[in-house]
C-alpha cells in the first residue's frame, strides 16, 4: 500500500467517523436526556406537592427572592430529604442550574395557594417550553428574574389553579 493509497483510506474513514458523528449528535442527546429528567423530577415534585397541600392546605412559602427553596417550617435545599412528602427533592442534573419554585402569598394565591417550578430546558425547540424556548411570562409577573434557573426558566409547571 502507497502513501497516497493510506492517506486516501484515512479520509474515507474520517469522512465517515464525522457523518456518524453528525447523524448521532451526542451533545443533542445529552440535553434531551438532560431535559427528560427535568420534566420527569419537575412532575413528581408536583405530585409530592398536592400532598403537601392535601396535609397542610397550603402549598409551602418559599424563604425569600433569590433563595426559591422549599420551606415548610425548615428551609429544604435541592437534593436533601423532605420527608415523608419525598426522599430527596430533585436537582437540576447540571451543577449550574437550579429548580425554581415559587409561592406567592399575596395577589391572585393569596397565603399560598399555588405554587411556580421553572427550569431551564436546553432544547429550546422542546414543545413544552414557555414561548418558543424564550422566559416564561410568569417569572415577570412573579417578579423572579429570567435567568434565576441558572440559564433562561423558559419551563414551567404549577398548581392546578393557575395557568402556567
Amino acid at each position: 500500500m502507497t502513501f497516497v493509497e493510506l492517506l486516501i483510506v484515512i479520509a474515507v474513514f474520517s469522512i465517515l467517523i464525522t457523518g456518524l458523528i453528525v447523524v448521532i449528535n451526542p451533545i443533542g442527546q445529552m440535553q434531551k436526556s438532560n431535559d427528560a429528567k427535568r420534566k420527569s423530577d419537575l412532575a413528581q415534585l408536583q405530585r409530592a406537592l398536592e400532598v403537601y397541600y392535601q396535609d397542610k392546605g397550603r402549598y409551602p412559602d418559599n424563604p425569600g427572592p433569590g433563595t426559591y427553596k422549599i420551606n415548610d417550617g425548615t428551609v429544604r435545599d435541592w437534593g436533601t430529604s423532605w420527608s415523608p412528602y419525598m426522599a430527596t427533592l430533585p436537582k437540576d442534573p447540571l451543577s449550574v442550574n437550579v429548580y425554581v419554585y415559587f409561592s406567592p402569598t399575596s395577589g391572585a394565591c393569596l397565603n399560598n395557594q399555588c405554587y411556580y417550578i421553572y427550569a431551564n430546558l436546553q432544547q429550546i425547540k422542546d414543545p413544552h417550553a414557555c414561548n418558543g424556548g424564550v422566559a416564561c411570562g410568569s417569572l415577570s409577573a412573579n417578579s423572579i428574574p429570567d435567568d434565576a434557573c441558572g440559564g433562561i426558566c423558559n419551563y414551567v409547571v404549577s398548581s392546578p389553579n393557575v395557568v402556567p
